[in-house]
């Protein structure tokens, strides 16, 4: 396959990694090659938008002594576009290549402000305690911090605890963002419960990942 062919297919995969167009260095088989994209791209805006949601979200989730049914059922709504966004955003940046400084910034701030906010707001109203909230945020800001400390070094990938952790969170704060009755309070309560204990077990973890790649690095630099 020549250099040519090899950059139709999109410059990645085994043709990439034998060689680029015109005799240009080929991109490691693997690997993507530098974004080219600029602020203005898809997954982006999707973070912008996800942003601007979350003040949205308060005034939503407060309206009328944060009690009504009505607004309770609309700021639900905006909390469930901007955890599909997520799942979106990151999706988008890596398939299309559109990964960018701001992305890589904003899109980690932006899942931590929705939540956070959701997590504040019902501490508030007294629906959820404020021990589960300092839980799940104090768990959340230290990873985020903690994943800049090491970004350096090496990337520490979402696991599938991570992933499951998400989901559980998003689905117990929505669930606990409704004017929920009977069974279905019942039911919210233990998807928080499960929620808390991966919030914690995968929080572990992502320590654990952390310190050996830190070890990892300084063995390297001996």
């Amino acid at each position: 396959m020549t250099g040519a062919s090899a950059s139709a297919a999109g410059g990645t995969g085994r043709a990439a990694a034998r060689g680029g167009p015109l005799g240009k260095p080929a991109v490691p088989q693997g690997h993507t090659p530098p974004s080219t994209a600029g602020l203005w791209n898809i997954a982006n805006i999707l973070t912008m938008v996800r942003l601007l949601l979350v003040p949205g979200f308060v005034l939503l989730m407060l309206h009328n002594g944060g009690y009504d049914p009505a607004w309770r059922s609309v700021a639900w709504a905006a909390f469930a576009v901007a955890m599909i966004t997520d799942l979106f955003d990151g999706e988008l940046a890596r398939r299309y290549n559109l990964v960018t400084d701001f992305g890589k910034i904003a899109d980690p701030i932006a899942d931590k402000a929705i939540m956070g906010a959701a997590l504040i707001c019902l501490s508030i109203l007294d629906d959820l305690p404020w021990w589960v909230t300092g839980v799940i945020l104090a768990r959340e800001i230290g990873i985020t911090l903690m994943r800049f400390w090491v970004i350096r070094i090496g990337v520490i990938p979402a696991s599938r605890g991570g992933k499951l952790k998400t989901l559980t969170q998003g689905i117990g704060v929505g669930m606990y963002i409704l004017a929920l009755t009977g069974p279905l309070a019942t039911l919210r309560f233990w998807v928080m419960a499960v929620a808390v204990v991966l919030t914690v077990a995968t929080g572990l973890d992502y320590v654990k990942q952390a310190v050996v790649l830190r070890r990892r690095a300084g063995d390297r630099a001996r």
